[in-house]
C-alpha cells in the first residue's frame, strides 16, 4: 500500500515537469525551425482560416472556398510550384494551432499588433484596416458614447477584443457590465445584433464594409470609426522559425505588385484600381 502511495506522489510530482517541458519544446521547435525544406518537398503549404471572414476567406452557399487572401495566397505559392490548402479552425486558438504545427501559415485578415509579435512573425503588410463600431439605426446609437449601458460584441480572438482592452476608456467602461459578448464568428454576431440581444458590434472595417454592402436591409445599418483605434495592418502569420517561408512569402507578395496580379484581386474584391502593398 506505501508503495503504491509512493509511486502516485512520485506521478504527481513528475506529471507537471514532462508537461511544462512539453510545452518548452514546442514552443523552442516554433521559434527555431525552419520548415521550408518540408513545405517545398510536399508541395503543399496549410494555411488556418475562419472560413466564415468575408471577404478574407469564406463558404459560398454551395461550400466552395473563396475570398481576397484565398487567391492572395494561392498566387503567392503558385510562384513557388506549391498548392495552398485551408484548414478552417477555431480562431481563439488560431497561433496554439501554428506553433503546434497544425498549420504552417494564418493567413485571413490578421493583424499586426505587439502582443501578436511576442508569439510569431510576420510578413511585410499587405492591407490596411481598423477597428469600427456597427449599429442599427433603429437603436439610434450616433456614435461610440450612445454604447453607454448597451451589450457589445466581439470576435473571441479578433484584434477588436484587443483594442477593447488595451483602450478601455473608448468603449469598454461604457458598455454593460463593462463586458462584451463573445462570439466565435461575426455572423453570429450580426445575428444577435438584427434580434437587439445586443446594439453593436465592434470589428474590422474590410469585413464590416464587405458584409453590410451584401445585406439586403444594408441600409439599416451605421458604422463609427474613432481615432482613437490606430489603423491596423493585415499581414500573414508564421512561426518564428520560418525565416525561409517569411522571405519567400516577401518576395511573392512583391512579385504581385510588379505585374499587376495584386491589382487584379484588389479590384476583384474591393472594386478598386489599388496596386497597394505595405505601409505608407
Amino acid at each position: 500500500m506505501r508503495k503504491i502511495k509512493y509511486w502516485l506522489v512520485l506521478l504527481m510530482l513528475i506529471a507537471p515537469v514532462i508537461v511544462l517541458g512539453g510545452c518548452e519544446n514546442v514552443t523552442q521547435r516554433a521559434n527555431t525551425q525552419d520548415t521550408w525544406h518540408r513545405i517545398e518537398k510536399r508541395k503543399r503549404v496549410i494555411i488556418g482560416l475562419d472560413d466564415s471572414f468575408v471577404p478574407m476567406g469564406f463558404r459560398q452557399k454551395n461550400g466552395k472556398l473563396v475570398g481576397y487572401d484565398v487567391d492572395l495566397a494561392r498566387a503567392v505559392f503558385k510562384q513557388y510550384g506549391i498548392k495552398a490548402d485551408f484548414q478552417p479552425i477555431d480562431w481563439s486558438m488560431k497561433e496554439t494551432e501554428l506553433k503546434n504545427g497544425t498549420i504552417d501559415l494564418l493567413w485571413n485578415g490578421y493583424s499586426i499588433n505587439p502582443a501578436r509579435r511576442k508569439k510569431v512573425a510576420f510578413s511585410r503588410p499587405y492591407l490596411k484596416n481598423k477597428q469600427i463600431l456597427v449599429t442599427k439605426k433603429s437603436s439610434n446609437i450616433l456614435n461610440f458614447a450612445g454604447m453607454k449601458g448597451k451589450s457589445l460584441g466581439v470576435q473571441n480572438g479578433s484584434t477588436g477584443l484587443t483594442a477593447l482592452d488595451e483602450r478601455p476608456k473608448v468603449l469598454k467602461d461604457l458598455i454593460k457590465n463593462k463586458k462584451p459578448v463573445l462570439y466565435d464568428t461575426f455572423p453570429d454576431a450580426f445575428i444577435d445584433l438584427n434580434a437587439n440581444r445586443i446594439q453593436g458590434i465592434l470589428m474590422d472595417q474590410v469585413y464590416a464594409d464587405y458584409y453590410i454592402k451584401h445585406q439586403k436591409d444594408s441600409s439599416s445599418y451605421r458604422t463609427y470609426s474613432s481615432s482613437a483605434l490606430p489603423v491596423e495592418y493585415y499581414a500573414v502569420g508564421m512561426r518564428k522559425g520560418d525565416k525561409t517561408l517569411q522571405r519567400k512569402i516577401n518576395a511573392g507578395l512583391g512579385q504581385l505588385q510588379k505585374n499587376g496580379e495584386l491589382k487584379k484581386i484588389n479590384q476583384k474584391w474591393f472594386g478598386t484600381n489599388s496596386n497597394y502593398l505595405g505601409a505608407d
